[in-house]
């Protein structure tokens, strides 16, 4: 029996379920589905709703189908499909064999529009988009009949049929249930049903030329499929007494003395809040507006909150199914934090990811008093969050590179690392003591630093019990390997996109800061066979990913999320 923290841990969907098992309503079934329609890639939003449909069917030892809404075949591509099922098996959820398509219902959907034509519940329009769309009406003012509104059946079966042939061109007509036009809610004002499209499907082909609405197609999808809690996010809100209307039509003329058969099943839509996240937008049509206009590198560039970006950039799904659990379910639109998010991977990737060293911006460090031609083998840890990753050896020299930002000629208050006459450790090491400065006779630039260590120090502990304050990283120059590395920000500046000025847009809140290209990092030499999608943690650095296009000739790196985590600054001020 479920204890009282376990009940009010339990969301809206969770306890609505629940009160159906008791009741029986379904027969003791739990079957769910997620439902992309094929027309771009994947996101962050997405992975919401995958997490809570399939999750909710092992929960309750369910099912969950995978159901792609194709039913517009100008905007879909098999390409997405793929790209779709690759997310989802990505994000460790199996369909089995139930994967199924809209358009494997497009006869029986058809058939159902015809039952309605004859039931006089539909009929086929001559009004073109915009003059639809004038007849509609508004919120504070009802629309008006269409003139085609009263056709008869036998008309309307006749043009609806020869729709179907294809005699008529794209746009010239549609079928139109017929509901009411002044009814409050406008998506009961005579909906669209089919549409005339002379259009190749990436599936059916030109076998048909007439296709379905999506509101058509939704609920009835579900119904053949036999789903139980048709869960969507609250856009749908509006429209679930439409698919109410829809299977209630059918099956007015549907029963044991009727001619069109056994009524169909009628799914219970539940609608939970969609996932929104800052700093980036979650719109298909803004998103394939950025990779056409060549704003981003494609679907899965790094810095889009695609799922197939995220994977490029090195997140793991652990954290992204962590995220949707924190993130929860709610009935009321929010704005998610990408600090939530960045603070879900750290915490995955710091229990997971093996300790490197990479110098992303090298400065020179000669080490004067140490043997020319002496190598050391230095312990260091793997992963101090699991001992069993135990140690691996990193090669020590006279001359080393750290990185430029350990260096100050005039170091400001509080700056601990290296700075002439400061002594710091260097990581797994010695000791050492800044002694002289080389510039760049042109330019001014520091290209070296002389060093002096102290020997007995090694390991970087001192047997006299000195303190140092700054503890820095380095790789050997004979050692290390070349590599580029890439970092990443936040795709746009503002957490609000769609923060501009009157007549600005989105795109003018783009961060050109976003990529940052670092060609000559290096890196230790264990990382000679690392593979790409292999994750790290650069020390001091954050926490990098081997890069699609790495090779063993040159190692490229994304930057997944710095060290620096924000989210617990952010929790405090929300929940004061």
């Amino acid at each position: 029996m479920a204890t009282n923290e376990e009940k009010s841990s339990r969301n809206f969907i969770q306890e609505i379920i629940d009160d159906d098992l008791k009741t029986n309503k379904w027969d003791g079934r739990v079957h769910t589905r997620f439902p992309p329609e094929p027309n771009g890639y994947l996101h962050i939003g997405h992975a919401k709703s995958i997490c809570l449909n399939f999750g909710l069917a092992k929960e309750y030892g369910g099912k969950c189908n995978l159901r792609f809404d194709d039913t517009n075949p100008v905007k879909e591509e098999e390409e997405y499909v793929e790209s779709i099922k690759e997310d989802v098996r990505w994000l460790g959820f199996d369909w089995e064999d139930r994967l199924y398509f809209g358009s494997d219902y497009f006869d029986q959907m058809h058939e159902w529009a015809v039952q309605l034509i004859k039931a006089g519940k539909a009929y086929v329009c001559d009004l073109n988009a915009e003059q639809t769309r004038e007849h509609r009406g508004t919120l504070t003012k009802p629309g008006r009949d269409s003139p085609y509104r009263n056709r008869g059946v036998e008309e309307n079966l006749d043009l609806f049929e020869r729709m179907r042939k294809g005699e008529f061109s794209d746009g010239s007509r549609t079928l139109r249930a017929r509901i009411d036009m002044a009814h409050p809610n406008l998506n009961m004002r005579d909906p669209v049903i089919y549409r005339i499209l002379h259009a190749e499907h990436h599936r059916t082909g030109d076998k048909w030329c007439i296709y379905p609405m999506y509101d058509w197609a939704h609920g009835l999808e579900d119904s053949i499929e036999g789903i139980t809690h048709s869960i969507c996010t609250l856009e749908f809100e509006n429209h679930r007494p439409l698919y109410d209307w829809f299977i209630n039509a059918i099956n007015e003329d549907r029963g044991p003395d009727r001619p069109w058969g056994a009524p169909i099943v009628h799914p219970q839509q539940i609608e939970f809040a969609r996932l929104n996240l800052k700093y980036t937008v979650m719109s298909k049509r803004r998103l394939l507006e950025l990779v056409r206009q060549g704003y981003v590198s494609g679907w899965d560039d790094p810095r889009m909150p695609t799922i197939s970006g995220l994977r490029r950039r090195g997140y793991t799904p652990e954290s992204i199914r962590e995220f949707c659990v924190r993130v929860g379910v709610a009935k009321f639109d929010g704005v998610s934090e990408i600090a939530l998010l960045e603070h879900c991977l750290r915490d995955d990737l710091n229990k997971r990811a093996p300790r490197v060293m990479g110098v992303l911006r090298p400065l020179k460090l000669v080490i004067d008093n140490y043997p020319e031609d002496q190598v050391e083998q230095m312990d260091a840890i793997n992963n101090p969050e699991d001992p069993s990753a135990g140690t691996r050896k990193v090669p020590f020299s006279r001359v080393l590179y750290i990185e430029r930002d350990d260096f100050r000629e005039n170091p400001p208050r509080k700056f601990f690392r290296l700075a002439p006459g400061r002594e710091v450790r260097l990581r797994y090491a010695y000791f050492v003591t800044c002694t002289n400065v080389v510039k760049d006779e042109q330019t001014g630039e520091v290209i070296e630093l002389h060093c002096t260590y102290d020997p007995a120090t090694r390991g970087g502990d001192s047997p006299d019990g000195r303190k140092v304050k700054g503890t820095i990283h380095w790789v050997s120059a004979a050692h290390a390997l070349e590599a580029e590395v890439r970092l990443y920000n936040h795709l746009f500046t503002k957490p609000n996109p769609d923060d501009v000025p009157e007549g600005g847009d989105y795109k003018d809140n783009l961060n050109p800061n976003s990529l940052e290209m670092l060609p000559n990092a290096l890196v230790e030499p264990s990382l000679k066979d690392a593979t790409p999608g292999s994750r790290y943690q650069f020390e001091r650095q954050g926490y990098f990913c081997v890069a699609p296009d790495s090779t063993n000739d040159r190692l490229v790196f994304n930057r997944t999320v710095s060290l620096r985590d924000s989210w617990s600054k952010i929790e405090k001020a929300i929940k004061r």
